[in-house]
């Protein structure tokens, strides 16, 4: 449970904690709208068969204006050949503006009909959400950029999601960042991913399109560091992952900071008895391991 706010007065706060808490609801928060229906649908009536690329276009959003290799520079682990396509399909058809429009008409349908109860609760933390974004860095953070200007002040509600939505590209980039420096791969990155959330049958990175060739090649690079050994990341490899895990929520701890330890405990408060039915949303309408990071995993103790 979260510790109400009365109960965290004058203790000293553990905002790595905090940080991940809060990304988690976050993850949740975001993570169901990649597959919703109703958005998949919309996307497909713009002429799109099967509403093909739904996902990489909309989470872009605008920064698909830049080209699809700066989207391919964002996502990192994705497959690039996927990217292009998901691009080349949009622009046969439509535009980045009409993908955008979609997905928020989506998401604000969503929210009223599968989590109504925290919808006035979370339209109220609009503008405090938008000033923790916005006192963010910019730097080297692509699709955070993109989102920055996103805003939707006439809808509340929708507001605040893209300003939550704001602060988990923030994370993201921050996270690819940390596994760029520290030398990995996206596919490398894919595996010791799924090893530490025990993803078997390297599900994780063949899900972004690692073949067995890319697999192949992450395995002897992860073996000559010595996180993987027999064609499995080994416990070094588990326990290296979490230390970048541990980074990138101190690391993250930044926008927490900026809005506030008590919002963000109410933040949590308001989200986390949701979580479920929003990652329920995902297994419904994609498949169980899809989503990694809204999904509980073991924390190991460095």
């Amino acid at each position: 449970m979260v510790p109400t706010i009365e109960e965290t007065e004058g203790v000293m706060t553990d905002w790595r904690k905090l940080s991940r808490r809060a990304a988690f609801a976050s993850h949740r928060l975001i993570g169901w709208s990649y597959w919703e229906p109703k958005g998949i649908k919309a996307y497909s009536e713009l002429g799109i068969p099967n509403g093909f690329g739904y996902y990489i276009t909309t989470r872009a959003g605008f920064l698909g204006n830049a080209g699809p290799d700066a989207v391919i520079a964002a996502y990192f682990s994705i497959h690039p050949d996927f990217i292009r396509a998901s691009y080349e399909f949009l622009h046969e058809n439509a535009t980045t503006n009409d993908a955008v429009r979609v997905r928020d008409e989506a998401v604000l349908e969503g929210l009223r009909e599968y989590v109504p109860s925290i919808c006035d609760g979370l339209a109220a933390m609009s503008e405090p959400l938008w000033k923790a974004a916005d006192a963010l860095p910019l730097s080297g953070r692509a699709m955070f950029a993109a989102q920055l200007h996103h805003r939707r002040p006439d809808e509340p509600l929708l507001d605040a999601w893209l300003a939550v939505n704001c602060i988990r590209e923030w994370r993201g980039d921050t996270h690819w960042a940390i596994q760029i420096a520290d030398g990995l791969s996206g596919t490398e990155a894919g595996v010791l991913d799924g090893a530490w959330r025990n993803y078997g049958e390297d599900w994780l990175p063949r899900s972004r399109g690692a073949d067995d060739e890319a697999l192949n090649e992450a395995y002897e690079s992860l073996t000559e560091r010595g996180l993987a050994q027999n064609g499995a990341v080994n416990k070094a490899g588990i326990v290296h992952r979490q230390e970048l895990e541990n980074k990138l929520d101190d690391l993250s701890t930044t926008a927490w900071k900026e809005f506030g330890e008590k919002e963000t405990l109410s933040f949590i408060d308001l989200i986390e008895p949701v979580g479920e039915t929003l990652i329920s949303r995902i297994d419904v309408t994609a498949g169980e391991k899809w989503m990694p990071a809204a999904r509980q995993y073991p924390e190991i103790e460095l």
